[in-house]
């Protein structure tokens, strides 16, 4: 390549704002001796190691987060094998609301935030690194959804919602609030407490049963699934009567959730005792 072309394809493959990685750089056809030729003449800086970006912009975690994605798009469509999922997810949608019921993910926080991703795959580890390195304000938690998702959920394009962070940038994807408030509720009662779901159960917008219908089909969590029908019924929600819970497997047997809680005995889940009200004298059919 003649001295100077490379800046050119360099200016549509890594924009400024994005990050990119030297293997990512090689697999669209530019060659180590273009990558280094690029670092020395400063069209590139290294980040960390082999991982690039242009000096002109100050990069922020929503680029980082969004490069990220695009280098793990499935089958070289614009549909990312990695996305914000959960909490996270649900903050995205509704900042006010993700910031009365988890602090740490409110995403315009003045404090350190966390991003929850979720993927099938494990995490390259750049991301973490280069967010240290950078000081940036928040914190990467991986969550792989063997125990949660199939394949096919995570390759849906339905099931994703977009910001665009950016004018002329790729944007970033995030679970759609259906699927995100089932991630959320797998981390009950470690890192989110029965009393922070209720309240958010309480705040979320109106979400469609259509979509809820084929998550909860495809779920793999029996204790995720319960629970959400236990909050559900909680709140009364008018589209409830739209979503038939026989049509989902609901497992067998007792589910230790609430340690030293009590028993829901129609959905067989221990919840804290001051919640437990509802389905007392209804035993759930097995």
């Amino acid at each position: 390549m003649k001295k100077g072309l490379y800046k050119t394809p360099l200016k549509s493959l890594l924009p400024p704002g994005m990050v990119a990685t030297k293997k990512w750089l090689s697999a669209q056809g530019l060659s180590t001796h273009t990558l280094d030729n690029a670092v020395k003449t400063k069209t590139l800086l290294p980040l960390c190691p082999g991982v690039y970006s242009q000096y002109s912009r100050q990069l922020c975690w929503k680029g980082i987060i969004a490069s990220l994605q695009r280098m793990h798009s499935i089958y070289d469509r614009e549909q990312p094998s990695i996305h914000i999922g959960g909490l996270s997810a649900l903050a995205l949608t509704t900042t006010a609301t993700a910031a009365k019921f988890a602090p740490h993910c409110w995403l315009n926080s003045p404090h350190p935030i966390s991003i929850n991703l979720y993927t099938e795959h494990k995490l390259p580890a750049w991301p973490v690194k280069l967010v240290h390195k950078l000081a940036l304000p928040i914190t990467i938690t991986t969550h792989r959804v063997k125990l949660l998702w199939p394949s096919h959920i995570m390759s849906n394009r339905q099931f994703l919602m977009l910001d665009e962070w950016q004018h002329g940038l790729p944007p970033v994807y995030y679970s759609c609030p259906e699927k995100a408030i089932l991630e959320a509720l797998i981390e009950i009662p470690n890192t989110l407490h029965f009393e922070q779901a209720d309240k958010l159960m309480r705040q979320i917008p109106p979400l469609l049963p259509k979509r809820l219908d084929e998550l909860l089909l495809a779920c793999h969590s029996i204790k995720v699934k319960r629970l959400f029908f236990w909050l559900c019924e909680r709140q009364n929600y008018s589209w409830l009567s739209e979503i038939d819970v026989t049509r989902y497997n609901l497992g067998s047997g007792k589910r230790v959730i609430a340690q030293h809680g009590k028993l829901d005995k129609f959905y067989s889940i221990t919840v804290p005792s001051h919640m437990c009200e509802l389905h007392q004298n209804m035993p759930y059919s097995e």
